[in-house]
């Protein structure tokens, strides 16, 4: 028997015609060891293999798309939110208590009296009913409970995939900085509503939130949208290896400083939405009768009139609008020049048809005495417009060597 196994193990490792003993031996351990590696795989407990580098590239890629969105999500909201006047409805902040609407009349009821005790209804709402104050409430707490779903959004996928090790080294540098950014939203938010909130024995003017504090959370808000977008497309995007001509290396400088300008003129709405300009000089080209108002330089310091002059504000974003879609038809027309890739085209033709539209509706915003649908297409026109601009800035981008 011994001489048996023998021989059987022998003919085993005997070569035979189209390769070598070692080569056949390779050939009869490789089934085995996927047939282990499944077993291993199939008992519980196990370490499953981790995802190929381009698969785990495209998974976070989407998932950073997905919370691109939901932050665009969450402005759109909040700008409908300022728009009808809801955003000082819910005078407390807790975090997980407040998760839950009052469910009878008793609850509503106290809810509403709370409310009653701030100066937004003393001055301004004071002859409201319940069913007034339920619509503005849940304004406020659909704008909430959406930017919990975002910190979600980022927090328990991101600890998913670093657990999986999904990650690069420096995306965890990033991920941990966009999901620092979610928590430092929600802080900003409340420290915004709270301005809203605080007694001001000596103004008499409408109780509204700070606009330095409004426009700090919308640009803390645009600054995760656009990190988010950006780290997506890197990792979802194929890169264009475009030869580097001067031209090229205008237009991407050209396309970087146009799409700062942008992001300028979007946040500049912050401020006008914040000091209700828009409902000052109903008109355009002019401004009144003027093409500078007389009221542009009323408050002392000058440099005050700049951030709180309603009139200067307004003034400021019609400058940055037309400036940017000045900018943005100049970058059409260099890109027309240099031989570019069709998606890289497509992106520049874009850019430059949201600019457009975008002017059409702050136009018509502005005529029109800034009507709630209309405002809140504009500005989420502006999220548009800077999508577009950081997708051609992706398109562009330099090729690491």
């Amino acid at each position: 028997m011994l001489r048996a196994a023998l021989g059987s193990a022998r003919v085993l490792l005997l070569p035979r015609r189209g390769g070598s003993g070692a080569q056949r031996c390779l050939r009869w351990r490789q089934p085995q060891q996927r047939r282990a590696g499944s077993e291993a795989a199939a008992r519980p407990g196990a370490v499953a293999p981790p995802v190929p580098g381009s698969a785990a590239e495209r998974l976070v890629g989407r998932w950073l798309l997905v919370c691109s969105g939901a932050v665009a999500g969450a402005v759109v909201l909040g700008g409908v939110t300022r728009l009808t006047e809801s955003g000082l409805s819910m005078v407390d902040w807790h975090l997980v208590r407040e998760m839950k609407p009052p469910r009878t009349q008793q609850e509503w009821e106290a809810e509403f009296q709370k409310y009653q005790q701030f100066p937004e209804f003393k001055i301004l709402n004071h002859d409201m009913t319940l069913r007034e104050f339920k619509f503005i409430w849940y304004m406020e707490y659909s704008h909430r409970m959406w930017g919990r779903v975002v910190g979600l959004a980022y927090v328990l996928p991101a600890v998913y995939f670093w657990r999986k090790g999904w990650l690069s080294h420096p995306m965890k540098g990033r991920v941990l900085a966009l999901c620092g950014l979610v928590c430092f939203q929600g802080l900003l938010g409340w420290y915004m509503v709270k301005s809203g909130l605080e007694e001001k024995p000596d103004s008499h003017d409408i109780p509204r939130v700070s606009q330095y504090r409004l426009a700090a959370h919308l640009g803390s808000a645009l600054v995760l949208y656009c990190a988010s977008l950006w780290s997506g497309l890197s990792l979802l995007l194929p890169q264009h290896k475009l030869p580097e001509t001067y031209q090229l290396l205008r237009l991407r400088r050209f396309a970087h400083g146009t799409t700062g300008l942008i992001f300028l003129t979007a946040l500049s709405g912050a401020f006008v939405a914040g000091l209700d300009a828009g409902l000052v000089y109903n008109s355009f080209p002019k401004m009144g009768e003027r093409w500078i108002p007389d009221d542009l330089f009323s408050f002392s310091p000058v440099l005050k009139n700049i951030f709180e002059n309603p009139t200067t504000v307004q003034f400021n974003h019609r400058i940055l609008g037309i400036t940017s879609v000045t900018a943005i038809t100049a970058l059409y027309l260099l890109s027309r020049k240099i031989p570019l890739p069709r998606r890289t085209k497509i992106a520049v033709a874009s850019l430059m048809a949201v600019a457009y539209m975008q002017v059409g509706l702050g136009i018509s915003t502005l005529l029109l005495y800034v009507p709630t649908p209309l405002a809140a297409t504009h500005q989420s026109g502006s999220l548009a417009l800077l999508t577009v601009a950081l997708w051609l800035m992706n398109e562009l981008r330099r090729v690491p060597k």
